[in-house]
């Protein structure tokens, strides 16, 4: 279930900053943009999450 949050909250960043860029530029809206950075923010969190941070002391 926590894949499962973290591709949600990857999703809905991307979305926005993607959003907010284009906006900012002037250029076109990009789905493709999204889905890409989707991947790269989850991917991320997961490796990140799983082997890098641990919980010893």
């Amino acid at each position: 279930m926590r894949f499962f949050w973290t591709i949600f909250w990857a999703f809905l960043l991307s979305f926005m900053i993607t959003y907010v860029i284009s906006n900012m530029v002037g250029g076109s809206f990009s789905m493709g943009q999204v889905v890409v950075l989707t991947i790269l923010f989850s991917g991320a969190a997961i490796v990140l999450g799983e082997t890098l941070i641990t919980d010893e002391a």
